[in-house]
């Protein structure tokens, strides 16, 4: 439901500012593959440097690099007719939806709004002349609470800059998205492949999230009332949709809800604080908070995800916390 709300062009806001073609690799009448040419006007708006790069996404192929040819030349001659030079993925559709090529931890169950391919994908990519672009490092983490020393230290901070802390509020659920919007676009400002997003396309995102949210695994930070960083977890729920094999709705449905408290896993979705406000250890209390508050609801383990491998801020302070990465995605870049 939530990939055909991804591809419908009335329901889906990318649409505004950007373009998909969509194709299917048939042999013999069977479907052996798909993937999608994406054109993103806002990737190059805001990354200007970047403008030259068109995407491809909702990759699919059987283990044959005939196929998985086929594919990349459909997409790279969509993209070269826009006028791009470099094919970068996968990306379905932006990176603020699922993104990234998993190249390791394929022994590891996949997460809930994150990519999980076979391992032949890897090498079918890199035989049609992609290299790699960025990788994105999935973290896991797992105990009662994280170190003492490092949540004191945070407190101390956040008490001598008058820091506090507040969980979602259904009642004014419409109100605290915009509290989303005020953090969202500030907090990740110029990291590598980050495309803000605009008003509408958080206000789908948050109706996605609406019906699965636990909101005290969403924390809000404010310096003095007004709002600097936000974070957001949600149950794991493929602990519950993988017991579903026919892979039809009704099946899928009823395994959610008769399994949905037997989840004991979440995913970090989202956690930032506006640059200006870094140094004040409002990010280790909202991790804290996710933490503490999850061991609280029966939830022990949780996966941060993604983070750049360029970004040594926020994996510093992920590997302080005791979390490793266990999981590897990658982008990966082709000229055209």
């Amino acid at each position: 439901m939530d990939v055909n709300k991804l591809l419908d062009r009335k329901a889906n806001p990318f649409y505004q500012h950007g373009d998909a073609q969509l194709f299917l690799a048939e042999r013999d009448g069977e479907l052996v593959g798909r993937i999608a040419a994406v054109r993103n006007d806002a990737h190059g708006a805001f990354h200007p440097e970047e403008r030259h790069v068109g995407f491809f996404g909702f990759f699919e192929c059987a283990d044959d690099q005939a196929v998985a040819d086929a594919l990349f030349g459909a997409a790279a001659d969509w993209l070269k007719g826009q006028g791009f030079t470099v094919m970068r993925g996968p990306a379905s559709l932006t990176t603020n939806d699922e993104c990234g090529l998993l190249v390791d931890g394929f022994d590891t169950p996949p997460v809930v709004m994150n990519p999980h391919n076979p391992p032949y994908y890897v090498a079918l990519v890199e035989r049609a002349g992609f290299r790699k672009a960025m990788d994105l490092l999935c973290y896991e983490g797992s105990g009662e609470a994280p170190p003492a020393r490092l949540v004191e230290g945070a407190r101390k901070l956040a008490e001598r800059f008058e820091i506090t802390l507040r969980s979602l509020d259904m009642k004014r659920f419409e109100e605290d998205v915009e509290l989303v919007k005020k953090v969202y676009n500030a907090a990740w400002e110029k990291n590598w492949g980050f495309i803000p997003m605009n008003d509408a396309e958080i206000d789908l995102l948050a109706k996605n999230l609406k019906p699965v949210v636990v909101p005290d695994l969403v924390v809000f930070a404010f310096l003095k009332g007004e709002p600097i960083g936000m974070g957001v977890a949600i149950p794991d729920f493929n602990v519950a949709l993988r017991h579903n094999r026919s892979g039809r709705l009704l099946p899928g449905l009823w395994h959610l809800l008769t399994r949905r408290r037997s989840i004991r896993r979440v995913r970090i979705l989202i956690l930032g604080v506006l640059k200006e406000h870094r140094r004040t250890g409002a990010d280790a209390l909202m991790y804290e908070w996710i933490w503490s508050h999850g061991n609280r609801l029966g939830y022990n383990w949780g996966e941060a995800s993604w983070i750049l491998e360029n970004n040594p801020a926020m994996r510093n302070g992920l590997e302080r916390m005791g979390f490793h990465v266990y999981k590897t995605l990658r982008m990966y870049d082709k000229p055209l």
